[in-house]
């Protein structure tokens, strides 16, 4: 143990090897299309850097972030040699800045399509780019109407280098939906428009479902980070672990309540342990009377609200050798997943992990990367 982790709150552990594991899953569903890693938000709160790196050592050449600020801080983290692509555009006048990084942006809309489209004109350059479009989510992409304006005028396109023609399914954590077919058939309608440019609709999920092709790209997120990409058993390996610190125990008589607004009233004396981990570090308040913690594989419920720095959980029946001020109690690990915490905090796995605050001590495993490991042999 460091003394980083000494002083810390709560350890979070980071596998990178479990992360490389479910990217090669996804290959193996996915082949022969490639796959890209989605990196935005800091690589879902998990240090876009790390992860990068790791997925570039095993030979992921493709990466995708939501914003352009992202796409610089991946560039300088981990260089060149990989193509980054900017998920929600070009926002008026960044467009120089996007060139000038070597970024390319996923352009959503007509105007976006024109103003990259100057800027190559003017600077006597093809600039590379993905166009997308909605095939029913109504979120990003080129409307049906502004495919159809670009059908009737393809000169629009001329001074580009289109590396992508993309969509986004809705619903491919649910296998059954018929909305996923739906959105096959609108993307197809479209590419046969625009042929011969690659293609790109499978997110995580849609890279397990059973298709008889994932086009040529699948962007994988979610499940490169341990949730599950779909309803049913996860098929990926779990990346991170969580453990609080006790702060402190004590024992209670009935009658007592516990935490702000005093939600919880004991009917039994109880032993209670509170832990260094609060909403302030991205546990949500929402699992206040309704979260758990395990010790030594023993289930202890939150009781009470969380607070921003601590929350309380009933450990009368657990052990009492297993608890002591400093030690440590699993609020993500084998007895509770992701997924598990998200489920009691009515929420998604993606929210639980771009939340994992900053004041956790921070700890990858392996340690180094293979470029770092070949760099320290003698």
């Amino acid at each position: 143990m460091t003394a980083n982790d000494a002083a810390a709150g709560a350890i979070l552990r980071i596998d990178l090897d479990a992360i490389i594991d479910n990217y090669r899953l996804i290959q193996r569903r996915a082949a022969p299309a490639e796959v890209a890693a989605v990196v935005k938000a800091d690589a879902y709160g998990l240090g876009a850097a790390r992860v990068a790196a790791a997925l570039r050592d095993v030979g992921c050449r493709r990466f995708f972030v939501a914003h352009l600020v992202e796409a610089a801080r991946l560039r300088e983290a981990i260089g060149d040699g990989i193509e980054i692509g900017v998920l929600n555009g070009l926002q008026p006048g960044a467009e120089a800045a996007c060139a000038e990084l070597g970024a390319v942006p996923v352009l959503n809309a007509l105007d976006q399509i024109d103003r990259w489209a100057a800027l190559a004109r003017t600077s006597g350059t093809r600039l590379p780019c993905m166009i997308q479009f909605d095939t029913g989510m109504s979120r990003l992409g080129l409307s049906p109407d502004e495919v159809r304006a670009l059908i009737d005028q393809p000169e629009r396109l001329d001074e580009l280098d289109i590396r992508l023609a993309m969509s986004h399914l809705a619903c491919a954590d649910e296998p059954e939906r018929a909305s996923n077919e739906d959105q096959a058939r609108a993307f197809d309608a479209f590419c046969a428009r625009f042929p011969g440019i690659p293609r790109s609709l499978d997110n995580s999920g849609g890279a397990l479902l059973p298709r008889a092709h994932h086009y040529d790209v699948v962007r994988a997120g979610i499940a490169i980070y341990g949730g599950a990409p779909q309803t049913g058993p996860n098929p990926m390996r779990a990346v991170v672990t969580l453990d609080a610190r006790v702060i402190q125990l004590r024992t209670v008589e009935p009658g007592t309540a516990v935490g702000y607004g005093l939600t919880h009233r004991f009917d039994r004396p109880a032993r209670l342990a509170t832990l260094s981990v609060g909403y302030a570090d991205g546990w949500p308040r929402s699992l206040g009377n309704r979260g758990a913690a395990y010790v030594g594989g023993h289930r202890a419920p939150i009781v009470g609200r969380i607070s921003m720095d601590s929350l309380t959980i009933d450990v009368s029946d657990v052990p009492e050798n297993l608890l002591f001020p400093g030690s440590l109690v699993e609020l993500l690990g084998p007895h509770q997943s992701i997924d598990d915490v998200a489920r009691d905090a009515g929420t998604i796995s993606y929210e639980i992990l771009t939340q994992l605050g900053h004041r956790y001590a921070r700890s990858y495993l392996p340690s180094l990367s293979l470029h770092q490991q070949k760099a320290a042999q003698p």
